[in-house]
């Protein structure tokens, strides 16, 4: 079994800051990239922000320069910093990962159970 907790999420003013992070745990081999991934209501999830095991990242457009994204692989962590927020940010995060649980077996994605984050005008 594999879980996939994330804590941060709240409520914020327009130009604040927020920290999301994302713990794996379970029957975990190794961990391929993790990312954010966000949904406000009535659109669709959209790639937020990922991070390869290498460090390698990349960003939505719309994300650039205001969130960092991060990882630390001793704890199969990722974090990410939301800084100058907008109204538009407003949805909810969910955190992915891609893992393998066995030397045999191929990667596959988990998903977290999602954490809103609203910011207000």
């Amino acid at each position: 079994q594999v879980q996939l907790v994330e804590s941060g999420g709240g409520l914020v003013q327009s130009g604040g800051s927020l920290r999301l992070s994302c713990a794996a745990s379970g029957s975990i081999i190794s961990i391929n990239a993790m990312g954010w991934y966000r949904q406000a209501p009535g659109k669709e999830r959209e790639l937020v922000a990922i991070i390869t095991s290498g460090g390698s990242t990349n960003y939505a457009d719309s994300v650039k320069v205001r969130f960092t994204i991060s990882r630390d692989n001793a704890k199969n962590t990722v974090y990410l910093q939301m800084n100058s927020l907008k109204p538009e940010d407003t949805a909810v995060y969910y955190c992915n990962a891609d893992i393998r649980r066995a030397s045999w077996s191929r990667y596959l994605a988990y998903w977290g159970q999602g954490t809103q984050v609203t910011v207000s005008s």
